[in-house]
């Protein structure tokens, strides 16, 4: 017996995407069968080390976090009349069988809290093995479904389909297969700009840097003491990094940037921009442009005090942010942000090294990095009639009772065991949409810009993901 799963469309999906695909199950032999189950999920993990205090030694804390979890019946087919209390059995002959499935992926993650159990992993030792067992975490939060992440040992998101053949027999394992897809979320409505944010460094030169003559002296190897430098010899300037506010990157896009240098002082020399440089920084830096040795000229002596100089935009045109960012998300246990930050070198009085008073000043600014995937514009008007009339928050279903899973492909079904815990409400979380808004929209046509991240597989993260779980 074999079993594999087949996607009608590979590559990446958003929200309101159907997921459709095959569920193949090749039979060499008869062979009983309960019923076959697709499920479509997605999850986030966590593992950080810590320290047991009762044995002084490390142990990894793993935490999961169920965010979608959907469930349908493909054998029997929903046609067949079975009770679920009750454990059936199908004999099926040598051959292939094809059972077609399709998800909608909604806009929220499911994630709910483990009734019985919370907190992180709790390893135990089973025949000289060290197990690692993952508990529920106690705080949840509700907001739109994250992007796939699969950059670094600690943290991870993968969404896949699985499917699973349920076999009567205590002695014969269920098959299982698995495919992994990339999921990149629809970005949340981008509110209106209502001017520019900034961030700013001042500096100050020495206007009149003359090195002072050695004088004769009677102590050995003393240095001559340099005159003061008075506000007159000064040469001060400001730096300002301007974005739209909000302060918002797209994926695959250009950065919405102004670089302005400010003069604040007279001076007597001239100002050269050597070097500029751009970093997104996030849990991993990403360089985004680097350049040196420019002896760009900036304003010149005569400019008044006030005169401000924009920096040309080619410096960093045609330098788009990379599409391997992970947008900007906030879930239970993961939050992803970012820092733009710029540094602008200086030189002063010269573009001779020795010869200049050069200086690196380091602009940082928040910002918001979005996938690039507009909403449909029904849906942003659906939005904004929500705003006008509140809704009342819908409880999400539950599974039926009994050991046979029901037939579903619409709201998501709670794995068994699952609920939500009374005492452990939903805890604030960015704005996001409501899945009911978005029933009976179609999927998005036509291009689909923005974060790519690479196919995640199990094992990619050095265990942080296992097949078996």
């Amino acid at each position: 017996m074999s079993v594999k799963i087949l996607l009608d469309q590979s590559g990446k999906y958003t929200n309101l995407d159907v997921i459709k695909g095959r569920v193949i199950l090749r039979l060499f032999q008869p062979s009983k069968i309960s019923y076959v189950i697709v499920k479509l999920e997605g999850e986030a993990r966590t593992r950080l080390q810590g320290v047991n205090p009762d044995s002084n030694r490390p142990e990894n804390f793993l935490e999961i976090h169920k965010l979608l979890y959907k469930m349908q019946r493909v054998f029997p087919p929903p046609n067949v009349q079975v009770n679920p209390r009750e454990k059936m059995s199908f004999q099926l002959a040598p051959g292939s069988y094809e059972y077609p499935f399709e998800f909608k992926i909604p806009f929220n993650n499911s994630c709910l809290a483990n009734i019985q159990a919370h907190g992180p992993s709790t390893p135990f030792n089973m025949a000289g093995f060290n197990i690692e067992v993952s508990k529920s975490a106690p705080h949840h939060v509700k907001t739109t479904l994250p992007p796939t992440m699969h950059q670094s040992q600690e943290a991870g998101i993968r969404y896949f389909v699985k499917a699973t053949v349920n076999v009567p027999s205590l002695f014969k394992e269920n098959p299982r297969a698995i495919t992994y897809f990339s999921f990149d979320p629809i970005e949340p409505p981008r509110p209106k700009s209502d001017g520019e944010a900034y961030a700013r460094r001042q500096h100050q030169f020495n206007d009149n840097p003359e090195q002072p003559k050695r004088k004769f002296s009677l102590k050995l190897g003393a240095a001559p003491t340099p005159p003061p430098v008075t506000n007159a010899q000064l040469a001060r300037f400001s730096i300002d990094v301007r974005m739209p506010n909000p302060s918002v990157l797209t994926c695959g896009k250009d950065i919405p940037l102004r670089v302005l240098i400010k003069q604040q002082s007279p001076r007597s020399g001239p100002l050269y921009l050597k070097t500029f440089q751009i970093e997104l920084v996030g849990h991993t830096n990403w360089v985004l442009n680097s350049a040196s040795n420019l002896h760009y000229t900036i304003g010149i002596e005569t400019d008044a005090e006030g005169a401000e100089t924009e920096l040309t935009r080619e410096l960093w045109a045609g330098h788009t942010l990379p599409d391997a960012v992970c947008p900007s998300f906030v879930t239970c246990n993961i939050e992803r942000y970012y820092e733009l930050v710029v540094s602008v070198g200086l030189s002063y009085g010269s573009t001779i090294p020795g010869q200049d008073q050069f200086v690196v000043l380091p602009l940082r600014h928040r910002v918001e990095v979005f996938s690039g995937i507009r909403p449909p514009d029904e849906l942003l008007k659906r939005v904004a009639e929500q705003r006008v009339r509140p809704q009342p928050p819908t409880q999400a279903a539950t599974a039926p009772p009994g050991g046979l899973p029901a037939y579903s492909a619409g709201p998501s079904n709670l794995p068994p065991g699952s609920g939500q815990h009374p005492e452990d409400p939903y805890l604030d979380a960015p704005p996001s949409y409501e899945d009911a808004m978005a029933e009976n929209i179609r999927p998005l046509d036509g291009p689909r810009p923005g974060y790519n991240p690479q196919p995640a597989h199990g094992g990619a993260q050095g265990g942080l993901f296992d097949e078996k779980s």
